[in-house]
């Protein structure tokens, strides 16, 4: 762990700090200046999920013909509660496909969901996959190995990648669900999510951000920190990613990414929280985990930027 990296948030137990989470975090002005940059906002990260809307963006550009609810599923990590798993299934067999064609492993329902077997149907990326095929479908591309870096589509979604935040691809590694995964700083992230809100209306960025916002229990799920967020703040656009990544972005322009370091998710919300109400924006939405001890709260993750 790089000792510059500044601690984001502390885990505050019954009036005691008990741990420290460092991270980096950049926002950007309306204008696209970088506002404020704490830790390292150049160096590349991986930013997982929270490049789900440009990898929408790309199938797009293949012409597949996705909207709404279909095109936030495409761009969301899903909890697999059952409107989801049946939406994606009905992605699937519109293209002529069933759930044998997904190379995401296969995962149970996730948070909120409720108990249920493990599918690939129910695998948080699963909509990103359902429409990755979709799109190989319309175009005639391989679908046996529409994962692979070297595919047309992944091709085409390093391109749009690479477009949406300024700068080359820095890495290429291989994400959770299987799918190539592209390195970046996070200043390229917000500088993409700020692009993404501004774009022109009928434009592949502008179609994703606008699904993404109108839809938003397709991107996340019930109760959770992006749909909250999303349904609370008019015209803000949000996707997490896994070890602790987050980004946002306002309808005027404004945006932030983030990592916390050590990649525990927990303290990524309390450091969102802080980081918009700093803006200027009503947080309050955001869910609150306390710190539990004998099944009570007797403390908290806090924000300390």
């Amino acid at each position: 762990m790089d000792p510059m990296t500044p601690v984001l948030a502390e885990v505050v137990r019954s009036g005691f700090v008990e741990g420290r989470h460092r991270g980096s975090l950049v926002v950007l002005a309306a204008d696209g200046s970088v506002e404020r940059a704490l830790g390292d906002v150049t160096g590349p990260v991986f930013p997982r999920s929270s490049n789900k809307p440009m990898q929408a963006a790309a199938v797009l550009r293949t012409e597949v013909g996705l909207a709404g609810e279909r095109l936030a599923l495409a761009a969301g990590s899903h909890a697999g509660e059952d409107f989801h798993r049946e939406l994606v299934a009905r992605m699937l067999a519109d293209a002529g496909l069933d759930e044998e064609a997904l190379r995401c492993p296969a995962d149970r329902p996730g948070y909120g969901a409720g108990p249920g077997p493990s599918s690939r149907l129910a695998m948080n990326c699963s909509g990103k996959h359902a429409a990755m095929l979709a799109a190989c479908v319309a175009r005639g591309w391989p679908l046996e190995t529409y994962t692979s870096p070297s595919h047309p589509l992944q091709t085409l979604i390093r391109d749009t990648v690479e477009a949406s935040t300024g700068e080359p691809v820095a890495h290429v590694g291989v994400d959770g669900c299987g799918a190539p995964l592209f390195a970046f700083s996070l200043t390229g992230l917000a500088r993409a999510f700020r692009a993404y809100v501004l774009a022109e209306p009928d434009s592949a960025a502008r179609r994703v951000a606008d699904a993404m916002r109108a839809h938003p229990e397709y991107v996340a799920g019930t109760g959770r920190a992006d749909t909250l967020l999303m349904r609370a703040v008019p015209g803000l656009l949000a996707k997490a990613g896994a070890e602790g990544v987050q980004a946002v972005a306002l309808p005027d322009g404004r945006a932030l990414a983030l990592k916390i370091e050590d990649g525990n998710g927990r303290a990524r919300v309390p450091v969102l929280a802080a980081a918009l109400t700093a803006l200027g924006v009503d947080a309050s939405a955001l869910p609150d985990e306390p710190v539990r001890g004998g099944g009570e709260p007797v403390g908290e993750i806090r924000a300390v930027i």
